[in-house]
């Protein structure tokens, strides 16, 4: 593949960057750097301030209000906004917004399309159960039809973004007696309806998920996404369409070590300058380049009409591994220091590094966990047997 940036994309990132410069304010870095991957009040504001740009339409196709730019396009505009940390809309737009283009009915698309660009509509994903996550298919949330509506009871857990979104993209069985994988369908279920209850979930990384729960929630039965039973081959859909995956924030955090490095004296000298240090720095650096191609890759191959399966399984398991290379270097580099907490007058860099060894277990199960990706690697990029 050709790494390379064409002079139209260059352009496009400058124009990213400017859009950026121009927004970005010392109170929304100071939202988005305490909520993480929350959205408050300033990030929701900046979302709808893109919306009304064109900003967040990047990768739809024209006739859905979109711009029609290429994957490359929206890898680039992920990136930059990845590295101030700002909120791009998430799976609502790259995930759920794309397969209701493809199967969801027209009054959907009427309904809430144009409110997703908008940044006016918001999901959070609900597949995970306490007793299904990475056997997603042996779910248990039931969705019962009756008459014109469904009746849904059950719970989802690591809900991550449920406290701050407006719908919930909810998975749920609506066959029991059909195969596990046969018998499920997507709704579409607004998070303020009766019966629909949110609790937050602390993780050890200090982010914010939740539980919900779902007693006797009845919803129109047009909320229903596609064809009912069909919402395996949906949420594979909706998956596939995720893999556009920015690395900016992982070089960002390598940016704050070395920062500290080069301004932090010991023993007469900068950090930067003892060996270890450099050679610790260095092989991370190698590392975080390396993300960025296989990163890269996978928008490449989107945009030449691939699905990166394997190779979106090999990012994802480099990145979460990465992070605790970059999180173990700290401990070694800063001592103790790394140990501070950023509401400490003590903490260096903001007490990032401290956050950072909390939070990279996390990425090794979010999304998929690494054994369940290095499986997917060996089946369907070595074209290895089931073990």
């Amino acid at each position: 593949m050709d790494f390379s940036l064409t002079p139209e994309q260059e352009a496009f990132q400058q124009q990213v960057r400017q859009f950026i410069h121009e927004h970005l304010t010392p109170e929304l870095s100071e939202e988005v750097e305490r909520e993480q991957y929350a959205i408050g009040p300033l990030g929701k504001k900046f979302v709808r301030l893109m919306g009304r740009q064109g900003w967040l339409g990047i990768g739809w196709p024209k006739e859905y209000g979109g711009q029609g730019r290429g994957a490359i396009d929206q890898w680039l505009f992920l990136e930059e906004m990845a590295l101030e940390n700002l909120p791009t809309g998430g799976l609502t737009l790259n995930s759920a917004g794309p397969t209701l283009m493809r199967v969801g009915s027209e009054q959907q698309k009427k309904e809430y399309l144009p409110k997703i660009l908008s940044g006016e509509i918001e999901f959070a994903i609900g597949y995970t159960e306490p007793n299904a996550g990475s056997d997603l298919a042996s779910l248990q949330t039931r969705a019962v039809r009756e008459g014109d509506s469904y009746v849904i009871n059950g719970q989802k857990i690591y809900t991550s973004a449920a406290h701050h979104s407006t719908h919930i993209w909810l998975l749920a069985r609506t066959d029991p007696k059909a195969p596990k994988h046969r018998g499920l369908s997507i709704f579409i279920v607004p998070n303020d309806h009766p019966g629909v209850t949110i609790r937050p979930l602390q993780t050890m990384g200090s982010e914010r998920s939740n539980e919900v729960f779902f007693e006797d929630v009845r919803i129109p039965a047009a909320n229903i996404v596609g064809e009912e039973n069909q919402g395996w081959y949906y949420v594979t859909m909706a998956l596939d369409f995720e893999r556009l995956m920015p690395h900016a924030r992982i070089r960002r955090h390598l940016e704050h070590l070395t920062g500290y490095a080069k301004n932090t004296v010991v023993d007469g000298r900068p950090l930067i300058q003892h060996p270890q240090v450099r050679i610790a720095l260095a092989r991370l650096a190698v590392e975080v380049e390396v993300l960025r191609l296989f990163s890269m890759r996978c928008a490449w191959m989107i945009e030449r009409g691939q699905v990166p399966n394997a190779e979106a399984s090999v990012f994802k398991i480099f990145m979460s591994e990465l992070n605790e290379h970059i999180a173990a270097a700290a401990q070694n580099i800063m001592g103790a220091y790394a140990a501070v907490r950023a509401e400490d007058s003590l903490a260096p860099i903001a007490g990032r590094m401290e956050k950072l060894y909390r939070s990279f277990p996390l990425y090794k199960f979010a999304g998929g966990t690494n054994e369940v990706m290095r499986n997917i690697i060996a089946q369907r990029g070595l074209g290895m047997p089931r073990g």
